[in-house]
């Protein structure tokens, strides 16, 4: 990008976090928002997503002041002038799910790294999986279902043994997690123009959960999930160390 004037400095509540951003804006200022270029995150991913989802349309660079920092840049106070106008630029859709509750209430989420589905019981969860209106899985018993798309794939997904999804590809990975029937069910990538839908079986008896990017609607009877391409998110990586690369290197680890 070209070097930016105005720097907008965001910050976790993290003491780590609150002390760069005193040191950073006392170095470079602090932009209102309304007038800033770029937007510098400062903790780890979950304030990386914070500001993604504020919908400010600006790039957001993220600098690592937290635990985790998948999606941060290294920290350090000094050259971010410097930093910011070599860096390289990730545009990222994010995921579109709708849910109804329990009492009948549509509710509307957006999700950078994935859309998950939990069980809010003691009992394990019964799902049905629509693909695009067709019915794919009349039945699935687990502890719930992940919706990711690739920037999200090394987070919940991989955890729950899904893939890791290249930056770029046009794909989305949806992994059970913890399945019981059918047994350890290795999940399937689908194209991102797909539109895949959860309906919850014996919603009263297994209350289940949805979670876009932790906004959590609950309980709820089904939940529709796409790419949304009308919305891209700007993130940005110092040059060498974007998310294609880090998800190479996640693979290799």
């Amino acid at each position: 990008m070209n070097r930016p004037s105005k720097i907008h400095f965001a910050a976790s509540q993290a003491d780590s976090a609150q002390e760069a951003l005193e040191d950073l804006a006392a170095r470079y200022g602090q932009a209102p928002l309304v007038e800033a270029d770029v937007i510098v995150a400062l903790g780890g991913d979950g304030m990386m997503l914070q500001c993604l989802h504020a919908g400010s349309g600006l790039p957001v660079y993220g600098m690592n002041r937290g635990s985790v920092g998948f999606m941060m840049n290294d920290y350090r106070v000094f050259d971010l002038p410097e930093r910011l106008a070599a860096a390289e630029e990730a545009l990222i859709n994010p995921l579109a799910m709708r849910a109804k509750t329990a009492d009948g209430v549509i509710r509307e989420e957006l999700a950078i790294n994935e859309v998950s589905l939990l069980r809010a019981g003691p009992q394990a969860a019964k799902l049905r999986i629509s693909v695009n209106g067709r019915v794919r899985m009349e039945e699935l018993i687990s502890d719930g279902a992940i919706v990711s798309t690739p920037a999200g794939s090394t987070a919940y997904n991989y955890s729950a043994h899904g893939p890791i999804l290249p930056i770029g590809s046009d794909v989305l990975a949806l992994t059970a997690i913890a399945p019981f029937r059918p047994r350890r069910w290795q999940g399937a990538i689908l194209p991102s123009s797909a539109t895949v839908r959860f309906d919850v079986l014996e919603a009263a008896k297994r209350p289940v959960m949805a979670d876009a990017d932790s906004r959590s609607v609950k309980p709820v009877l089904w939940v529709e999930i796409r790419s949304e391409p009308t919305i891209t998110h700007r993130i940005l990586f110092d040059p060498g160390h974007g998310l294609e690369e880090r998800l190479m290197r996640e693979q290799f680890a």
